[in-house]
């Protein structure tokens, strides 16, 4: 089985929308829980959840930045 080059996934996992992650992350506790799973694709599975956990912090704190910064008229206002 061929990996992408780190890069390439980084890039893809950035991209993703967040219910996109939250689907992916759902297949990763689905494998995680799986009896058919050697402990070595364990944590590559769960280092592959982390970084889309990452990912769902990273977009959720924009989003919430962003909300922050609206005023009363929905208008986005700097700092």
């Amino acid at each position: 089985m061929m990996q992408e080059p780190k890069e390439s996934k980084e890039e893809s996992i950035a991209e993703i929308t967040l219910e996109g992650a939250f689907r992916e992350l759902d297949k990763v506790v689905e494998r995680l829980e799986s009896r058919e799973i050697t402990l070595e694709e364990s944590f590559k599975v769960y280092q592959s959840g982390m970084e889309l956990l990452r990912t769902c912090n990273e977009k959720i704190d924009r989003v919430e930045k962003k909300m922050l910064q609206m005023d009363e008229d929905g208008e986005l206002s700097g700092f």
